[in-house]
């Protein structure tokens, strides 16, 4: 597991993602994690000019008969990464923005993807418009999506309803979609795009990122905040305002997870602070529920 802060030193996107997957592969069952080929079906009987390779060796001990092991194409599916852009995406925690994480997080999962023989694909929500790049499987399609995700600059709000049809208007194939946002909304906007989207019966996970800070409530020093989106600043006492901070964050991240759930969404919060194997591995069950 890399620390976010030591992987944040990785300025070569493609770099940074081939690390983590790399890492992350050698301390997980390899065997779930595979490219594009054969997944065990059924087994039938060894008939003469058969492949010796596939003769089930233990299936022989058990029952002093040779059986083939049978398999079948795996299935591609095609991913599309929701990248929230918005100006509430350059908060910082010490020394790592959630915009960063979120590259690293999107890039990591996209170079995942791309092993497993998917198609990847890239729509990044930014001062209210919408960027699309289309869904692919070859590698230099998985290029172009890093040096996209690598341009991303968050400013402005998170795009407006009117703008999502370019969402809607693809093939009508099923994708797995994963959301990156800070679920900073001024007006239920994020909630209807997820609405929208759940909808068309896509398998859809949505990973919250947040800063520790923010979690922790840890402004020590500070007497004023600043909303990154609107410009409004308030002031506070950090330490008597903990308590009732903590309380409704608590109830806020519930509404949340609950309002998803209640969509067939999968959600994970993600503090900006941990490593990403967590999100990889929810990354994968969602992958595999996708595929069926």
């Amino acid at each position: 597991m890399l620390d976010p802060k030591v992987l944040m030193t990785i300025k070569d996107l493609p770099l940074l993602a081939k690390t983590v997957i790399d890492g992350f592969m050698n301390g997980f069952n390899k065997s779930t994690v595979k490219g594009p080929g054969l997944e065990f079906s059924q087994y039938r009987s060894y008939q003469p000019g058969d492949d010796l390779r596939w003769l089930d060796w233990r299936m022989f001990a058990r029952s002093d008969r040779y059986y083939i092991r049978e398999s079948e194409i795996e299935t591609s599916i095609s991913v599309r990464f929701l990248v929230d852009a918005s100006a509430s995406m350059n908060h910082d925690d010490n020394g790592i923005k959630k915009i960063d994480y979120a590259k690293a997080l999107a890039a990591s999962l996209a170079y995942l993807a791309n092993l497993q023989g998917d198609s990847v694909a890239l729509n990044v929500f930014k001062d209210g418009e919408l960027f699309s790049l289309p869904s692919k499987p070859d590698p230099q399609h998985l290029q172009r999506l890093f040096y996209h995700l690598q341009q991303v600059d968050p400013s402005g709000t998170f795009t407006k309803p009117i703008h999502y049809k370019e969402l809607f208007a693809g093939s009508g194939r099923k994708e797995l979609l994963v959301f990156i946002t800070d679920m900073y909304q001024a007006d239920g906007e994020i909630n209807a795009l997820l609405t929208s989207l759940a909808a068309l019966k896509h398998e859809i996970i949505v990973f919250h990122l947040m800063g520790q800070n923010e979690l922790d409530f840890d402004f020590k020093g500070y007497s004023t905040l600043e909303d990154l989106e609107t410009g409004e600043t308030i002031q506070v006492n950090a330490q008597r305002a903990k308590e009732t901070y903590t309380a409704k964050l608590q109830g806020h991240l519930a509404m949340i997870r609950s309002g998803l759930l209640g969509k067939r969404i999968a959600y994970r919060m993600l503090s900006t602070a941990q490593p990403l194997d967590e999100a990889l591995r929810d990354f994968l069950v969602q992958r595999k529920k996708g595929a069926l």
